[in-house]
């Protein structure tokens, strides 16, 4: 018995499922589990908190919930997993292996990808390969691949424990459909059904060695039921294995991989090409849910910008010197939480909106308390900073404003106020650039734009006060007023050859020609190449099939619409809202002449800055928020943008925001609408031979270019059919949301575009907090004595990616780690807030800028001086848990000849001292130990402080501010 129970192997993917019952139980399993991992019995694989999207995720946030689940399994058991089980993304992106390698994987297992070409590299035993995700690091970053063969990662025939329900489980908790328990009278039934099925799929691959999946979805809840009847078949089979042809046993991926890496063959070598879109059949195309629940997708993405921003302003908090007033244990708390919350929602069914209405409420509850906690956070520093007096009336509001990034960043910051007449002030008392205007969302209210420019991880402060006039009618200064006018409605008329009645807005890089007779964008001329290119835009709709006999259904998963987009508006009416500092144009589109509400708007802004003053990215911008919704039953939305760009049908867009890919239309005999289109997480680009147009996203969404010089982005869908499937699982997308994306539009030479494109997407996805209070006389809004902390600043190229406390307790040094856990038989040590985490990447492919793309040479103890005296870097693997030192992957043969291998010209260089050269594309992590002080010299446990229960208790804590983004 002890050495049927010794065989036995188990290989769970989403640690975080288990994290509860790990912590909860943690003096009594945690001994158990290293035992179980020490002796390769259980085999974590991936490691992250959740099996994560690879197509609407961003990089980052694939990075932290990576980080989060590695840092626990080590920090709790010692281990670090080495290979991936990425079996039920939908698709796969090149951006995935390059992560992985970074994080130390051998190995990369996936499964979904177009059924046609999984056929062809199945006939071809082509189902294994060496990936090369990134054109730029090429070998540098290369990861072992294994494609699941088309009966996927799922064992039929050999489920004894049935198929688990959630969230309610039957009575008497016998779940079906199950398999007929093992006997000596049936046992050789299931000899067959096993030894054929394997020697069937051996034929699919290279060695004598098979994966063989056993398990799926919701199983091996009871475990022992299942191994009790798969061990008396592996005997049987064993013990026949001369007459059978074959020899089974459990194993690990481990296990299999050390198997197939030993047999020494020579593998084909994919490059930088992804599998997307996927299609599990000719009329399956998954691509519908790279816009479901755009609501949640744009929470995601706030929630995760937020994270970022607070990490960064807790730890220049802490450095070079703390004060008093916060709570070190009450403010990781918060970090963690939405660490946590925006981890468990890059999951491949969260981000992707493919789940339950009461699976979505839950992400969203766990999101909007994160935030709220890291909203008290960075609201409780903020108020340390600047003391305030609430014995006298409010006069105003006063504003920090917060920039994450380590460029210097100027830009609009815009608030809300409920008064019309406005005077801002800076930190030093001097008049500030500002704009005011009505509301476009709220009645009685005004949106206050104000020009700021901030050093990078440095705050500004501002005054708000009301006055007696404005600058154009008073001597006083004070924000400009906005002046309206108002375009009456049009009726969509039919396109014909006209003399066309254009009025026009203008800023320094730009001037955007409106067309009078339909109040529509009509065409933008780029003032540096001197090219007027044709734009115009409108909403589409997609009309989907809700009953299943009548066809196919689009659902959360997949796009089937019925036939090309219908323009569900009537009439169009459009304001101009005039400015000194930036003029918005707003055109409301009508589902009917008669309508009082619009269902669909577009709201454009350009900026009048000045290029001369650092103010490049938001001149060369068109910002563009939308309104869509509510929508009708079976609609899908597009925004439509058709231009006189020749690109042929041909369309960049981006794997997970870390780098592009060309996709070619392709011309399909049924379908071929969903399966050219793409996930768009950050940003898409048509070009010709002389320009490009750029739309840089807030957040997710589906991408495509169905006719030459057009590109749609899918913004929003609303879904009900009658599968009984869907029915079941409650996954109609009967989602009557109004939603509100947003797209930043570039357009100019592709030298400038290139330039510019990273850059001004980090200016969307990055942007500054901003954090409001009430105002009143003696309120002090600026540092006060305290001096403003030294900037972060890094190279044009470079990108902070992150820059945090974690709070891991584990030694950086492995051996010492182990040894620790030994001694720790209960509870959990002390966070470490001396350690510090800094992740850089360099943004830009090799050759794509001659400026740009040269390696970059940093000395970390200049660039983070303002956080006080570097003692010690150290670099690691990507998630922190490796020293980059003694990582080692394994190397594989590849068919290509010796000198095309590593042949770009990135080579990573190792650190030296505190300097270190990043080379294109490169994501590089540290931990940084800086001198210590006094104050940190004990570190604090992650549990609830007795002095920040209070402070939690105190109806004032963290409630003096509010986010004013």
């Amino acid at each position: 018995m002890e050495d049927t129970m010794r065989r036995r192997r188990h290989v769970p993917t989403d640690p975080a499922l288990l994290w509860g019952s790990i912590l909860a139980l943690f003096s009594l399993l945690a001994t158990k589990v290293r035992h179980l991992l020490a002796t390769r019995r259980l085999e974590f694989v991936i490691g992250g908190q959740v099996m994560h999207d690879e197509t609407v995720a961003h990089f980052d946030d694939q990075i932290l919930q990576l980080t989060e689940g590695h840092g626990f399994l080590y920090e709790t058991f010692g281990i670090r997993p080495r290979f991936s089980w990425q079996i039920d993304s939908f698709g796969a992106s090149a951006t995935t292996p390059t992560l992985f390698a970074l994080a130390g994987f051998h190995a990369h297992v996936i499964s979904r990808i177009d059924y046609a070409l999984k056929d062809t590299m199945q006939n071809s035993q082509g189902l294994q390969f060496v990936w090369r995700g990134s054109p730029t690091l090429s070998a540098q970053q290369e990861i072992f691949t294994h494609v699941l063969d088309q009966y996927n990662y799922c064992s039929e025939g050999f489920n004894w424990d049935g198929t688990a329900v959630f969230p309610n489980s039957p009575p008497d908790r016998v779940f079906h459909p199950k398999s007929v328990p093992i006997t000596w009278n049936n046992i050789n039934y299931y000899v067959s059904l096993l030894v054929d099925n394997v020697k069937e799929r051996a034929t699919w691959f290279r060695t004598p060695h098979l994966l063989w999946p056993w398990g799926c979805d919701k199983q091996f809840f009871n475990a022992s039921l299942q191994f009790s009847n798969m061990d008396p078949l592996l005997d049987f089979i064993n013990s026949n294995s001369s007459k059978l042809g074959i020899s089974v046993e459990y194993a690990t991926l481990a296990d299999y991989f050390e198997a197939v890496q030993a047999h020494n063959a020579s593998w084909r070598v994919h490059t930088h090409g992804d599998f997307l879109p996927y299609s599990s059949d000719p009329f399956q195309a998954w691509t519908g849910f790279y816009a479901s629940r755009s609501g949640l997708k744009a929470l995601a993405r706030r929630a995760s910008a937020l994270l970022y921003a607070g990490e960064s302003m807790f730890t220049r908090y802490m450095w070079p010197a703390p004060h008093q007033h916060l709570d070190p244990a009450w403010a990781l708390k918060q970090l963690q939480r939405l660490r946590w919350a925006v981890s468990e929602v890059q999951h491949h069914d969260a981000i992707t909106g493919t789940q339950s209405p009461k699976v979505r409420d839950m992400h969203e509850e766990n999101l909007s308390s994160g935030m709220q906690g890291v909203q008290e956070l960075m609201a409780s520093i903020v108020r340390d900073r600047t003391p305030a007096h609430s014995d006298q009336e409010p006069v105003g509001h006063s504003a920090v404003v917060y920039n994450p990034l380590a460029w210097t960043v100027t830009t609009i910051v815009t608030l809300t106020v409920g008064f019309s007449r406005v005077s801002v002030t800076d930190e030093s008392g001097q008049q500030v650039a500002a704009q005011i205007q009505e509301s476009k969302k709220t009645q009685s209210a005004y949106d206050l734009h104000v020009l700021t420019t901030i050093p990078g991880l440095s705050y500004r402060y501002y005054s708000i006060r009301s006055t007696e006039g404005t600058q154009e009618e008073t001597n006083q200064l004070g924000a400009s007023l906005a002046r309206t006018s108002n375009f009456g409605r049009k009726k969509k008329t039919p396109a014909r050859p006209r003399d066309r009645h254009l009025i026009h807005v203008e800023n320094d890089c730009y001037t955007v020609f409106l067309d009078r007779d339909t109040n529509l964008l009509h065409s933008i001329w780029e003032r540096g190449s001197n090219r007027t290119v044709q734009v115009t835009q409108e909403f589409m709709e997609y009309h989907a099939n809700a009953d299943l006999k009548y066809g196919f259904v689009s659902d959360n998963f997949v796009f089937m619409p019925i036939d090309s987009a219908k323009s569900p508006w009537n009439s169009v009416g459009m304001q101009i809202v005039a400015g000194k500092l930036m003029t918005e144009i707003r055109q409301y589109f009508y589902r009917k002449v008669g309508d009082r509400n619009h269902t669909y708007a577009i709201y454009s802004r350009l900026a009048h800055v000045p290029l001369a003053q650092g103010a490049e990215l938001l001149c060369r911008r068109i910002e563009q928020e939308y309104r869509v919704g509510p929508l009708e039953l079976n609609r899908e939305a597009i925004l439509r943008t058709s231009t006189s760009l020749h690109n042929k049908q041909v369309l960049h867009s981006d794997n997970n925001g870390y780098q592009m890919q060309r996709r070619v239309f392709q011309k399909y005999s049924s379908n071929g609408i969903a399966r050219n289109y793409y996930p768009m997480a950050q940003s898409a680009f048509i070009e010709d031979g002389r320009s490009r147009l750029v739309l840089l996203s807030k957040q997710a969404h589906g991408v495509s270019s169905q006719e030459n010089g057009q590109v749609e982005v899918m913004l929003h869908r609303r879904l009900w059919n009658n599968f009984d499937w869907a029915l079941d699982y409650d996954l109609t997308l009967n989602d009557t949301s109004t939603v509100y994306p947003v797209l930043w539009l570039l357009l100019g030479p592709q030298s400038l575009t290139t330039r510019l494109r990273q850059r001004c997407g980090l200016a969307l996805q990055r942007a500054p907090v901003v954090l409001l209070r009430e105002l009143n006389e003696s309120a002090q809004i600026f540092p006060g004595s305290q001096r403003q902390q030294e900037a972060v600043t890094l190279p044009p190229s470079l990108h902070l990616q992150i820059l945090s406390i974690p709070g891991w307790n584990y030694s950086s040094n492995h051996t010492e780690h182990l040894q620790d856990l030994q001694k720790r038989h209960r509870g959990k040590a002390k966070a470490d807030l001396r350690r510090v985490l800094l992740r850089l990447h360099h943004l830009y492919e090799e050759g794509e800028d001659p400026v740009l793309s040269q390696p970059v040479r940093v000395n970390l103890q200049a660039v983070l001086q303002g956080l006080g005296s570097v003692g010690a870097v150290e670099e690691r693997s990507l998630t922190g848990t490796w020293d980059g030192n003694t990582l080692h992957r394994w190397s594989w043969r590849t068919q290509e000849p010796p000198h095309h291998r590593g042949s770009s010209r990135s080579h990573s260089t190792p650190l030296q001292g505190t300097k270190v050269t990043i080379y294109p594309k490169e994501i590089r992590t540290f931990f940084i130990h800086f001198r210590s002080h006094e104050s940190l010299a004990d570190s604090v446990a992650p549990g609830r402080p007795q002095e920040s229960q209070k402070k939690e208790d105190d109806p004032e804590h963290g409630k003096a501010w509010r986010d004013g983004g």
